[in-house]
C-alpha cells in the first residue's frame, strides 16, 4: 500500500514517528513535507498530498497538524477525499469500514504518540464493508458535483 503524508509546523514530530512505523510495516510512504518546525501554512503541503490520494496516485493519506482539524478540512475541500479526524482506533475502525475514508487527520497536541500509532494500524489495516454504507458515501460524494 502506498501511503502519502503531509504536516504542518505543529505536527512534525509525530508525523516523522508515523512514517517511521509506516516504514518499519513495509509501506511504500511519500514525506509532502513540511521537513522543519518553521512556523508555515498546512494548506501547501496537505493540498498536493490530498490531490496525489483523490488522483490514485496514493492508496491513502495521512495528515498532522496541531490538533488534526485545519489539515482534515483542507484535504476535504479536494475532490474525491473522505479525510476523517481520529484519535481513537474506533473511530479509526468505523470510518475505514463505513465512511471508506481515503485520509486519516489527526493532532499532535491531541493524541500520545502510543494511540497516535494505534489510530494508524486501526487506520490502515480496516477494509471498507461496502453494502448499506455506499449509498450513503455516493449521497455525500454527490454533493462535490453540485
Amino acid at each position: 500500500m502506498k501511503i502519502a503524508v503531509a504536516c504542518d509546523h505543529a505536527g512534525l514530530q509525530l508525523k516523522n514517528v508515523l512514517i517511521e512505523e509506516m516504514q518499519k510495516e513495509g509501506y511504500e510512504v511519500k514525506d509532502f513535507g513540511t521537513y522543519t518546525e518553521e512556523s508555515c501554512d498546512y494548506p501547501d503541503y496537505v493540498i498536493p498530498t490530498a490531490k496525489a490520494v483523490a488522483n490514485g496516485e496514493f492508496d491513502r493519506g495521512i495528515v498532522v497538524c496541531g490538533t488534526g482539524l485545519g489539515v482534515s478540512m483542507t484535504a476535504n475541500k479536494v475532490h474525491g477525499i473522505r479525510c476523517a479526524v481520529c484519535h481513537d482506533t474506533f473511530s479509526a475502525k468505523a470510518t475505514r469500514q463505513h465512511n471508506d475514508a481515503n485520509m486519516l487527520a489527526m493532532g499532535q497536541r491531541v493524541v500520545g504518540t502510543g494511540v497516535a500509532l494505534e489510530v494508524l494500524k486501526a487506520f490502515l489495516e480496516t477494509d471498507y464493508e461496502g453494502g448499506r454504507h455506499q449509498r450513503r458515501i455516493d449521497k455525500m460524494m454527490a454533493l462535490e458535483k453540485q
